[in-house]
């Protein structure tokens, strides 16, 4: 049996879902193993057009609907089955129309995901900037140290703010791996979503 056209081209973005395969470590911006990739593509994931024309004000509401349930994480996909359901028992299974649901939940999610990871990137500088911060405070301390008459209030005043910067940093590290996880998960859930709405136009 010829495999359907949206079958081929999901196959061809498996690639989404092998984010995790490597890590660009030349950029500051983005400490995660997961590689980098700043944004998606839905011609990617949708292979048929989805021409932008003016709806009816009812079927562009239920547009609406069913792609904001789709968008909602804590909803699993086999939940939004039902609305789904109703959705094409109503308008039917014009790929445009699901298609519209799809750029619909797509743009969403890619927001959130731009947002997620202007959050990691602006987590990795802080880092950045706090390593540097204990590192210098380190390097006075030793300096301070080396003196013929060491101050030591303040190197115990440095060692205290080092030490309490040290316990930051690594407080925020351990959270590290699920943050950088979640833009994966949301790209997993833009493909799935595709593949529902792929599978119930193909059907």
């Amino acid at each position: 049996m010829k495999p359907k056209l949206g079958t081929l081209v999901l196959c061809a973005a498996l690639g989404l879902g092998g984010t995790v395969l490597g890590a660009d470590y030349s950029d500051p911006s983005w400490p995660c193993i997961q590689r980098k990739v700043e944004s998606l593509s839905v011609g990617l994931m949708w292979p048929y057009p989805v021409e932008d024309t003016e709806r009816a004000a009812d079927v562009q509401a239920d547009i609406d609907e069913l792609a904001s349930r789709f968008a909602l994480r804590r909803l699993k996909l086999e939940e939004i089955e039902p609305a789904l359901a109703a959705f094409t028992a109503k308008h039917g299974r014009n790929p445009d129309l699901l298609g519209a649901v799809f750029v619909d939940a797509f743009d969403r999610l890619s927001a959130t995901r731009k947002v997620i990871m202007k959050g990691i990137s602006d987590y990795s500088f802080s880092q950045i900037a706090l390593a540097e911060k204990i590192d210098a405070a380190r390097t006075e301390m030793t300096e301070l140290m080396a003196a013929e008459k060491p101050d030591f209030d303040k190197v115990d005043a440095l060692e205290a703010q080092a030490d309490w910067d040290e316990r930051i940093y690594t407080d925020r590290a351990k959270s590290l791996t699920y943050v950088c996880e979640t833009p994966v998960l949301l790209e997993k859930r833009i493909y799935a979503i595709a593949q529902m709405l792929l599978a119930a136009a193909e059907e």
